[in-house]
């Protein structure tokens, strides 16, 4: 037996209405993820991991954010240990649940006075079913 896990890539569009500049807040939020979910400074790392982590911990269990990029909206990937992480996390994304965290993440990220909200969270069914079949069994 083998220990697998899948990497999944969520795209998050923030709505323009609740934030002054789009791109100077994904900027913002892309650098505090790194210092925060990075090695690296550990003074940064312990003043925002409590709150960091309140918020991360809401993602289905055995589910955790890997990394945050800008390339033309937020591209968040998480990785899903087990295939009942990878349907619990796509449960929280059509719940709408994924994007209330999403939010809040954001909003802390970003250092915003108001909730940063999403408008879109993209998660394609291709690319979720293609996660799903890493975890099918290999027969022979």
């Amino acid at each position: 037996m083998c220990d697998l896990s899948v990497v999944v890539r969520t795209d998050a569009e923030l709505d323009e209405s609740s934030v002054d500049d789009v791109a100077q807040c994904e900027i913002k939020i892309v650098i505090r993820s790194r210092a925060l979910l990075s090695p690296g400074d550990e003074a940064e790392i312990q003043r925002g991991a409590n709150e960091l982590y309140d918020i991360v911990h809401r993602i289905y269990p055995q589910t955790s954010l890997a990394v945050i990029r800008k390339i033309n909206s937020l591209a968040l990937y998480l990785t899903c240990l087990t295939s009942s992480a990878l349907s619990g996390l796509r449960d929280q994304w059509s719940s709408g649940q994924l994007k209330d965290i999403f939010e809040s993440l954001f909003t802390y990220l970003s250092g915003a006075k108001r909730t940063v909200r999403v408008k879109r969270l993209n998660w394609p069914l291709p690319d979720y079913e293609r996660c799903v079949e890493f975890f099918i069994p290999v027969k022979g």
